[in-house]
């Protein structure tokens, strides 16, 4: 399957690079980070001001069901320094995070976990 351009903000851009050159490899999934370079390098970048609403960037947070599951749950993409699990706050470099960064309301999403695979649709980003 195809991935779909990633639309992000120049600001949240500048923060990632910073993290993926500057961060802790011990602290993150090498993969994950490979992958979300890749994706960041292919990016449509976009001002603050023209950044869709609908579209997950850092600090967004992304309300998706789990289509096996039909479990609803809030999801905030925050930097790594910010992930807290109990109050739902991803870290961007997480597999779940950096599938989520850049897609918008309505599209439905999927990243390998050690089961297989997990599809989630984006209901709703605020």
């Amino acid at each position: 399957m195809e991935k779909e351009q990633l639309v992000i903000k120049k600001e949240d851009f500048d923060i990632l690079t910073t993290y993926i050159r500057n961060g802790n490899p011990q602290s993150f999934d090498k993969n994950n980070v490979t992958e979300l370079a890749t994706e960041l390098r292919k990016a449509r970048l976009v001002s603050k001001e023209n950044f869709p609403d609908t579209v997950v960037g850092l600090n967004s947070t992304a309300v998706v069901k789990d289509m096996e599951t039909e479990r609803i749950l809030a999801i905030t993409v925050v930097t790594p320094d910010k992930a807290d699990i109990s109050q739902n706050k991803i870290s961007v470099l997480a597999p779940i995070g950096t599938a989520l960064l850049g897609f918008q309301k309505g599209k439905e999403i999927s990243w390998s976990v050690p089961a297989g695979e997990k599809k989630l649709m984006i209901l709703d980003v605020f």
